[in-house]
């Protein structure tokens, strides 16, 4: 739960080191994301994005972003929100699948994409970010409203072995959070073990595991993960984090509709941008491992990609099982897919 007592200090203290390029607006809205302050997505989005909002909101509303857990712990963004502590969320979904597995299924569905842009548009054009905000709504009543979701990069599987399709995931040790991702794993035949990414580097290196569920490949980068790991794979197969815009119903019922317009706006042209450019940099980093004899990048064939989907519908499922919102949220994403020609 929220520790009220040290609230103001906090968010004082983040107003103060992490507020963002000045900006002129009539609100300003403090937002946690779910990112430190020296990852590409934070800085990229401060020196671009920004700075964009209060024009596309007619000087109405501002936003500065503060790192994970900088104000309040990563899962208690939503009470923070309603509670007026945080004026908004920019975080990960999947924070706060404890409370329903529909979160789950909203925030990361494992092997459902073949790219973030599908996510994207799923969010704004094929039901997601209702479904997300039916949930919100089932769990904190007129608390919060969804502005947006979307997902920015895939993440690039490492390995210490060659992983070239389906069949070699039985019997490969890799670490895995658990939950969906866990669940999928080891549908195909591997054995996920459930280690903090802190400790990626080195069960990799003594060989605790064999591959790692870790981040995009651009990270994975500057992990040094690659040093040991040869075998990456990329485009990745299975996770896309989606993250959520929120906040609370009382800031947005102040709004007027063409200031809620310019948010939405801003949130789905900064996450397609956003997205264009974590794709840049992990294709330049690509290319340069491609060049070196001692690493091998893996993509693999379609048809495995495929079969690994068709894995990972069953653990979608299971987990849909679990609730009706689950359920709801599930039926949500298969729309659209089958829409799309990515399921039949």
């Amino acid at each position: 739960m929220l520790r009220k007592g040290r609230m103001p200090v906090l968010l004082s203290a983040a107003l103060l080191v992490f507020a963002s390029a000045e900006v002129s607006a009539e609100m300003t809205l403090t937002v946690q994301t779910s990112t430190q302050s020296g990852g590409y997505s934070f800085q990229y989005l401060n020196e671009h994005w920004i700075p964009k909002l209060p024009e596309m909101t007619g000087g109405k509303v501002a936003v500065e972003l503060t790192p994970i857990k900088s104000i309040v712990p990563r899962s208690e963004t939503p009470e923070a929100v309603a509670a007026g502590v945080l004026g908004g969320d920019l975080t990960s979904i999947a924070y706060f699948s404890g409370r329903n597995p529909a979160f789950a299924i909203l925030g990361d569905l494992i092997a459902g994409y073949d790219s973030p842009a599908q996510v994207q548009e799923f969010c704004r054009e094929g039901g997601g970010a209702e479904a997300l905000q039916t949930l919100w709504d089932a769990t904190l009543p007129g608390m919060i409203q969804v502005i947006g979701c979307g997902a920015v990069s895939k993440e690039a599987l490492v390995s210490k072995v060659p992983v070239r399709g389906l069949d070699d995931l039985k019997g490969l040790k890799i670490r895995s959070p658990e939950g969906l991702a866990a669940t999928v794993f080891r549908a195909a035949g591997a054995s996920p073990a459930n280690i903090p990414f802190s400790e990626v580097f080195t069960s990799l290196e003594k060989g605790v595991v064999d591959a790692a569920d870790a981040s995009a490949y651009v990270n994975n980068d500057k992990n040094g993960f690659h040093q040991i790991a040869k075998y990456p794979l990329y485009p990745g197969i299975h996770s896309m984090a989606v993250h959520q815009f929120t906040v609370s119903k009382a800031t947005w019922d102040k709004l007027s509709p063409d200031t809620r317009s310019g948010m939405v706006d801003w949130y789905y042209a900064a996450y397609a941008d956003l997205l264009k450019a974590l794709d840049e940099q992990d294709k330049v980093l690509v290319a340069r491992d491609i060049a070196d004899p001692n690493i091998e990048v893996i993509d693999w064939p379609q048809a495995d990609r495929d079969r690994f989907r068709a894995i990972a519908v069953k653990a979608w499922q299971d987990t849909a099982a679990k609730s009706p919102e689950a359920g709801a949220a599930l039926a949500a994403h298969l729309a659209f897919m089958k829409s799309r020609g990515l399921l039949k």
